[in-house]
């Protein structure tokens, strides 16, 4: 059965939102690194979240690195892009430089080519050495998939930190499930009461037949709203 390390649930996406920035800010104090990662989700449900992280002044924007869990093949400049999303909400209302941005490239015309510029671009973060970022906000779809991956996908046993989907809505870079398991501490982000159908067969599914499910249960907290 699919398991995570907590499951915090409230009644509406403001009261969600306002345990997810307390646990934030938490997670975040506790991390004595020089700086530290924070992987960014994209799409419609964490709109008002970043509205409201983008106000907090306590915590410590400049010493954070952002990446994203992954991007839809379009223009930069597209309401699908989840870049575009991410800057719109969060990255451009708070202090933060361009450098300490590390999107994933659309321009090349060539996805292969691309998840193997964003594979490059993390090992070259973290020195080549083993890759583990520290609070990584994953998204969920209605049909359970997270990141960039899919039902297709997430069995595949990569060794890399990046991959791609083609998808008939939208082709997709994202990080491979080793990448984001890795990660020091998992957000699940469930906001949406539409989302409520899903998290709960997920929570049931003893056969894995969700990617959410194949998310790790150490240090993993799932937020919905019910």
């Amino acid at each position: 059965m699919a398991k995570f390390g907590k499951i915090i649930h409230k009644n509406n996406e403001n009261l969600l939102i306002k345990k997810f920035i307390k646990h934030f800010k938490y997670e975040v104090s506790r991390i004595r690194k020089k700086r530290l990662t924070f992987v960014l989700t994209g799409g419609d449900s964490p709109i008002k979240l970043y509205r409201k992280l983008s106000k907090e002044k306590a915590i410590p924007w400049n010493k954070i690195d952002f990446f994203l869990s992954d991007e839809r093949y379009v223009s930069e400049k597209s309401k699908f892009s989840n870049i575009n999303i991410c800057k719109k909400n969060l990255l451009d209302k708070i202090n933060i430089s361009e450098k300490q941005i590390y999107k994933i490239s659309t321009n090349n015309k060539s996805v292969k080519k691309d998840t193997k510029i964003y594979e490059n671009k993390i090992k070259k973060y973290f020195n080549n050495k083993k890759v583990i970022f520290d609070l990584s906000l994953i998204g969920m779809g209605l049909d359970g998939h997270v990141a960039g991956l899919f039902k297709e996908n997430i069995l595949s046993n990569s060794k890399n930190n990046a991959g791609y989907i083609k998808k008939k809505d939208f082709t997709r870079i994202g990080l491979s499930l080793k990448s984001v398991n890795n990660s020091k501490i998992i957000f699940l982000w469930a906001p949406k009461r539409k989302q409520t159908k899903i998290v709960k067969k997920i929570k049931q599914d003893k056969k894995f037949k969700y990617p959410a499910s194949f998310l790790r249960v150490k240090n993993s907290f799932l937020f919905y709203t019910r």
